[in-house]
């Protein structure tokens, strides 16, 4: 499957993720930083040529994003690979948490964005900043690594998550 590319005018990317000033800081969980401010975590991927891994979750009532974050995200293999490979970026849509209305609208944007319908998703993707507008290379996504060896869920999910950085090495 070729990258999928949205060509988004600054005035639905940049200028919507530039009202987000509200947003809270990075927050540091088992040594990796996860970005809730897609514009800090934009800079930071452009600077370090790393595509931005998109958690697309529901922090408090979404049982197979914490069953991925169990199974996979802490694990010493996703550790490592993920600050060698990707800017972490969670963006959550919880029942009972109140997140700012900033922070909301930024992460609504981007469920319509991408399509999202179902969680825990995953969306890998760079941006480039052209002239007037954000171009997103969107690698693809995944999910929660259905059919994994019960206890190796990490595995199969950096298999997945690998076989999309490879499409970007490839093109």
């Amino acid at each position: 499957m070729k990258s999928l590319k949205y060509v988004l005018v600054c005035v639905s990317l940049l200028l919507s993720f530039s009202g987000f000033a509200q947003i809270e800081g990075p927050k540091t969980e088992n040594g990796l930083t996860w970005y809730s401010d897609m514009t800090k975590a934009s800079e930071v991927s452009m600077a370090t040529h790393k595509p931005i891994f998109a958690f697309f979750t529901g922090s408090d009532w979404c049982g197979w994003c914490r069953k991925l974050q169990n199974d996979v995200f802490s694990k010493p293999e996703f550790l490592a690979w993920a600050k060698n490979n990707v800017v972490l970026v969670e963006l959550d849509f919880p029942r009972s948490k109140k997140l700012s209305p900033e922070l909301t609208n930024q992460n609504a944007s981007l469920q319509q964005t991408f399509q999202v319908q179902g969680y825990p998703t995953i969306w890998m993707f760079y941006l480039k900043k052209a002239a007037d507008k954000f171009e997103i290379d969107a690698l693809g996504s995944v999910g929660y690594p259905q059919g994994a060896v019960q206890g190796k869920e990490q595995v199969k999910f950096l298999a997945d998550a690998n076989a999309l950085l490879a499409k970007k090495k490839k093109a």
